[in-house]
């Protein structure tokens, strides 16, 4: 086995190893967040995401599955992903105000029963941390879906907001492991609204 091979399989057993840990640390808080994001929808609110650089990918992931669909034909439910709309961010970028990039598009059209889903792979989260903010100002519940255990951002969460923390993995580490909880947030949802 050469070295180059001995890489690809650490890289899999890497992988093995941050699924198993994160199947039994995480399965708890993807329900109750489940459960959150589904009491959003049926009291007539949508699901706003924001996330930064790649994890910007898996926000728009999960929107488009709420949006059109994840694994059945249902009807479309309402997700926004804030970081979808280059023209809006690079406008709101130019004026210098960066970390105003997702607050002040929560603030125009984040209302009472909305809910903000934040996914968090790296240390980049002061914009974050303002969009949590203007979602509590405008009464909005948060989920936040995070790489890391214990950050400032948890200190933000108010007693009605949820966490699902990864235990301290780097972004390329999290990406796949966040990628199988929002699916599985997809699968609950689905199943609490359609059934089957």
């Amino acid at each position: 086995m050469t070295d180059i091979d001995n890489l690809v399989n650490h890289c899999f057993a890497d992988h093995m190893e941050h699924t198993a840990q994160a199947a039994s640390l995480t399965g708890p808080a993807i329900i109750k967040a489940a459960d959150a994001l589904v009491e959003a929808l049926l009291m007539d609110g949508k699901i706003i995401a924001c996330a930064n650089g790649n994890a910007n990918i898996l926000a728009q992931y999960f929107c488009t599955a709420l949006l059109n669909r994840y694994d059945q034909d249902r009807p479309a439910l309402p997700a926004i992903n804030l970081g979808a709309d280059a023209t809006t961010y690079s406008a709101i970028c130019r004026d210098n105000r960066f970390n105003d990039t997702f607050s002040r598009q929560v603030r125009a059209i984040g209302k009472a029963n909305d809910l903000l889903l934040v996914i968090v792979d790296d240390g980049h989260k002061a914009n974050l941390i303002q969009a949590i903010q203007a979602a509590h100002d405008r009464e909005m519940r948060v989920v936040v879906l995070s790489a890391k255990e214990k950050t400032d951002i948890t200190s933000l969460l108010q007693p009605e907001d949820h966490e699902i923390a990864l235990q301290n993995l780097e972004p390329s580490q999290a990406a796949p492991l966040m990628l199988i909880i929002l699916n599985a947030l997809c699968t609950l949802i689905d199943q609490k609204l359609f059934g089957g």
